[in-house]
């Protein structure tokens, strides 16, 4: 099979895609959608993208194993520690500053970041003063999220992120093991609300005071770089704060100039009063 015949079937799959369940990937980066696609493909024993698209059409359960093949993402407790070390030294002073704290965390996956920065701002002080809204396009992932349980083998890792990121206590505090698995504190998830959201095809939901949306823009074309930043400065309050992963730049973004860069090291940005 030719490469264009591929890029046609990719195109109509994608396509029915968005008419069948409105789950629009259309914009995705295309060699990150293609490699993608070639895993389930394979996983699923299609012969080809035709074969793949018949079956995700005719079976739900197809399509919601193959969301989880577009979507997930390998993440991790504190990941990249200079930029929670960064949020704790010189964001969480200016986020004090607000009678209560709402923050967005857009593409959560499965929940390490969303614990990552409520066991922060619990340890900077913020009690019950604080709301995470955390989302994500796969509803596998927010229901594993929701759950808060990681394998214990990773938790070695994750101690010596939190410690490189400035932690103030032990993370064994906030998780329980048992049976290799490392449960963490409901009263975490007390204040955190999980739900579903695309960055793709939904709208603001809420005025919130920061956003973390790490590592999900370099899946996505330009035109939807764009659409994603439109939806985060409409959300983030009056001199809100933005955070993007690592390899993530709002340089070539349509709001580039509506951003101060705050921390440039750890890519976090502070929204302009106009």
């Amino acid at each position: 099979m030719t490469n264009d015949t591929e890029d046609i079937e990719i195109r109509l799959l994608l396509e029915a895609i968005f008419h069948r369940y409105h789950y629009d990937f259309r914009g995705y980066a295309q060699a990150s959608i293609r490699r993608r696609l070639k895993q389930a493909k394979e996983f699923f024993s299609c012969p080809t993208y035709s074969n793949l698209q018949d079956r995700v059409l005719h079976d739900s359960a197809v399509f919601t194993r193959l969301v989880s093949f577009l979507t997930i993402q390998v993440s991790e407790l504190f990941r990249d520690p200079q930029y929670f070390k960064a949020i704790r030294e010189t964001v969480v002073p200016y986020l004090k500053t607000y009678p209560s704290l709402k923050v967005w965390i857009a593409g959560c996956s499965e929940g390490e970041e969303v614990y990552s920065l409520a066991i922060l701002f619990r340890e900077e002080g913020f009690g019950n003063r604080v709301i995470i809204y955390a989302t994500d396009i796969n509803p596998v992932a927010i229901e594993r999220a929701e759950a808060g349980v990681y394998n214990l083998d990773r938790m070695k890792l994750f101690t010596e992120n939190h410690r490189l990121s400035g932690g103030k206590s032990s993370l064994s505090d906030y998780y329980t093991a048992a049976y290799g698995a490392a449960v963490f504190d409901k009263s975490l998830r007390e204040q955190i609300v999980f739900s579903d959201h695309s960055l793709v095809t939904d709208s603001v939901f809420a005025e919130v005071q920061f956003v973390s949306c790490r590592n999900v823009l370099i899946y996505f074309d330009r035109e939807l770089q764009n659409r994603a930043v439109r939806l985060f400065h409409g959300s983030l309050s009056r001199h809100g704060f933005l955070g993007l992963g690592m390899k993530e730049s709002l340089r070539f973004t349509e709001y580039a100039s509506s951003f101060i860069e705050w921390n440039r090291d750890v890519r976090i940005y502070q929204k302009k009063s106009t």
